[in-house]
């Protein structure tokens, strides 16, 4: 049996071999050959020595004030005891000068006497008659052990460091022209990162700098060529010819010495770059850089493409009025929408009007295409929002033509101008009868159901042709910015490059890429101001709720049963699992009855969450109000249904499955008042009706994004509506419910730029974070 025994300093520590015959320690430098024969310990030896001979070593002071080696970052006890005794060879004292950080034996160190080690510096000097460079080192007091090791770790940003370390005392480099070639090529982040920095002769400049300069006229490919600017002013060809013959890293312009960077010294020899197509050149406008080679570089556009930079990013207001033929007045944020959408459509380019729900996108589309004129637009929607559209079409533009493209009898016979309506599901199945005819306004309505550019529905919708495409949606980035490149590079194709080059450039880095999607997406919210000071306020709270012991016995069996499973498995199949446990747990905090598949059972007094949803629902129809209640189960739904009416309360449930008729007929009525309560599947409902008569909704279960939950809520809370919204959302206390309520207020912080993957995330933890994720926590 082999056992570690750490120790201050690291290099003291012992390795402890058991047997029948008695204890024997060893020292770690001793112990390695046995070490690298052990099963257990072979593994950990060779990484160790891995990071010593790949210089992954930093000095350091011990906590008992002794000198030592360690790991840099990222190794333990025993990596570091490794690390301090192989450096500690006798060549180590001529190195180092001292004993510090060389002998075996341990040194006492002052701490913070390491601090020399961010302050040495290296000074470049230049002798103007004979054009040579020389180099020399500033560093406090000595040159001691502290100073010698700052420059030996940066040594493998800059291998010409070595050259200081030849002498006791560090003297003058005279430096080549490859070896300043080098510096300017990238060896100065490098050396900055490693903790020290260039300092430059004062006699010299290095204001030379190369961008991108974009040219050419509308539609095709524009011409694209480097230029040189020395201060922000452009170098002349006579001075660019100067400085590509210029074989050396110093050139003199302007009265001036200039450093020239080797990279910019080709761009001055050879300016022509390859052409780039007309969207993917405006992108680079609007940034201000061009993605050229895998790296940003500065650009700047000339000529059209800058007039319709400045057009697009900083408008002027146009000067469009609401049309004649629109029976409604446009309020003043809906009339800068119409502007907006008609400058886009008129310059031949798309856009996504993702303003709030209820703020009154269905209008301002309306308004756009009587504006544009007679010929036909396309409306592709889900089928819940058919009736809308007809009844919106036909109250703001009556006389104009509509149709529905959906159903056994669907047609495009006579065709003459005015709205056609489709759902998504019918347009993938006729895109090619759909393709056939000229449409001057494709609209996809609820765009995020083809957030997914990789889908059947999403490359149909590619396929049919248009003089201009604008996409609707309440939520343009549910999950990630990839659904954002869906809807835009399907209303402006190219602008945003392809689907690959995108993740890779803008991950991580959402605000650079505002400049360049903000002309192409006019984003409104409620609470903005100006934007709908009538509407009346909503307020939404959290209301926790217990677990009965029925509740809490299941959620704990359940656990025990799965996270066995999980523990057990790997890959796909843990996935699964997890998914599985998921979605059980949540069940069960919403009623027994849904987990065990009871769907006659009796339900009253077995869930904590139907309890309240009792009390309130007493108390609103005590009130006269009326409720919208959101489930993602259809099951729980049916449940829901049949516990209201056995006490006497008046419902209906509309779910993914309702035909559009009906669900017609139940915004009616419930509108009408003679449904008080509406249940509503989440997937089927979330969108697109208009349910002002509510004054509450209860989310009886989470989605798990805040997004949709929003979108949900908006049914009711939206233009139309005269009284509060209250928001309640039912949260089973001790559960993972409680903790996911948490992680969804930081979700919703970041929805602008880029969300979560709800639960998807939650199959890649850690058997012990899912365990304290999922954890029952509580008494019953």
């Amino acid at each position: 049996m082999i056992e570690f025994e750490p120790a201050d300093p690291p290099r003291a520590s012992q390795f402890v071999f058991r047997d029948s015959d008695g204890d024997v320690r060893v020292p770690v430098g001793a112990a390695l050959p046995t070490l690298l024969r052990d099963a257990q310990w072979g593994p950990r030896a060779q990484r160790a020595l891995r990071l010593v001979a790949a210089g992954k070593i930093v000095p350091a002071i011990s906590p008992a004030g002794y000198d030592t080696w360690r790991i840099d970052g990222e190794g333990d006890e025993f990596d570091n005891a490794v690390a301090d005794t192989l450096p500690r060879t006798p060549a180590a004292l001529l190195v180092l000068g001292g004993q510090a950080f060389a002998a075996s034996e341990p040194q006492q160190m002052q701490h913070g006497s390491l601090d020399a080690t961010v302050r040495v510096a290296l000074r470049l000097t230049i002798d103007l008659d004979t054009a040579q460079f020389l180099a020399t080192l500033d560093f406090p007091g000595e040159w001691n052990a502290a100073t010698m090791l700052a420059v030996r770790r940066a040594t493998p940003a800059w291998p010409v460091l070595e050259r200081f370390l030849d002498d006791t005392e560090p003297g003058t480099l005279l430096l080549g022209d490859p070896e300043i070639g080098e510096l300017l090529g990238g060896a100065i982040q490098r050396l900055h990162d490693a903790g020290i920095d260039v300092r430059w002769p004062s006699e010299v400049a290095r204001s030379l700098a190369a961008r991108a300069v974009i040219s050419g006229g509308p539609g095709g490919e524009v011409d694209l060529n480097w230029q040189v600017t020395l201060g922000g002013q452009a170098l002349s060809d006579a001075e660019i010819e100067v400085l590509a013959d210029a074989h050396r890293p110093l050139v003199r312009l302007r009265d001036q010495w200039l450093l020239v960077d080797p990279t910019l010294a080709r761009h001055a020899r050879d300016r022509t770059l390859k052409p780039m197509p007309t969207l993917e050149a405006l992108g680079a406008a609007l940034t201000g850089t061009a993605h050229i080679d895998g790296h940003d570089v500065p650009a700047i556009a000339t000529g059209w493409l800058e007039s319709l930079r400045q057009r697009i990013s900083d408008p002027a207001e146009d000067d469009v009025a609401q049309p004649a033929a629109l029976t409604a007045t446009l309020r003043d944020y809906q009339l800068r929408g119409l502007r907006w959408l008609d400058r886009m459509t008129s310059l031949g380019l798309g856009g996504c009007l993702a303003d709030d729900m209820g703020l009154g996108k269905t209008i301002t589309l309306i308004a756009l295409h009587l504006r544009r004129g007679s010929k036909p637009t396309l409306v592709v929607c889900p089928a819940s929002l058919l009736g809308n559209w007809e009844r919106e079409i036909t109250k703001f533009a009556p006389g104009t033509p509509v149709r529905r493209f959906h159903g056994s009898a669907r047609n495009l016979d006579d065709l003459d101008g005015g709205f056609v309506l489709t759902t998504y599901s019918t347009m993938r199945l006729d895109a090619e009868t759909l393709a056939r005819h000229e449409w001057d306004l494709l609209v996809a309505d609820e765009a995020q159901h083809v957030k997914n550019p990789g889908s059947g529905t999403a490359k149909a919708l590619r396929t049919i042709p248009s003089a201009a495409r604008v996409a609707l949606t309440g939520t343009p980035v549910e999950n990630n910015l990839s659904e954002l490149w869906a809807i835009l590079d399907w209303t402006t194709p190219g602008l945003l490059g392809p689907l690959a080059a995108f993740r890779t450039r803008w991950d991580g880095n959402p605000t650079g890429l505002a400049p360049l999607v903000r002309p192409f997406l006019l984003r409104r919210r409620k609470s903005d101001p100006g934007i709908a000071p009538e509407l009346p306020p909503k307020t939404e709270t959290d209301r926790p709720v217990p677990l009965t012991r029925e509740q809490a016995g299941l959620y704990q069996a359940l656990v025990d049963e799965v996270m066995a499973q999980i523990k057990a498995s790997s890959g796909i199949a843990r996935r699964g699992l997890i998914m599985k446990l998921l979605t059980g747990l949540k069940q069960i905090c919403n009623h027994p009855a849904q987990f065990l598949k009871e769907p006659k059972a009796q339900l009253p007094g077995r869930s904590g969450k139907l309890e309240l949803l009792d009390e309130l629902l007493a108390t609103i129809l005590a009130e006269d109000g009326s409720v919208l209640v959101f489930t993602q189960y259809v099951t729980m739904a049916r449940l829901l249904e049949r516990h209201l009416r056995d006490h006497g309360v008046t419902t209906q449930l509309l779910h993914g499955g309702t035909p559009v008729p009906a669900r017609e007929d139940m915004v009616r009525r419930f509108q009408n008042g003679e449904a008080p309560v509406f249940l509503l599947s989440l997937k089927a409902a979330g969108t697109g009706l208009n349910l002002t008569r509510a004054d509450h909704v209860v989310h009886y279960d989470r989605w798990w994004n805040p997004a949709v939950e929003d979108q949900a809520s908006d049914r009711a809370s939206r233009i139309g509506q005269t009284r509060p919204v209250q928001v309640h959302r039912l949260i089973a206390e001790g559960t993972l419910e409680d903790r996911i309520a948490e992680m969804l207020r930081e979700k919703k912080k970041l929805a602008d730029a880029v969300l979560g993957t709800g639960e998807a995330a939650l199959t890649e933890l850690s058997d012990a974070d899912l365990a304290e994720l999922i954890e029952l926590r509580g008494t019953w």
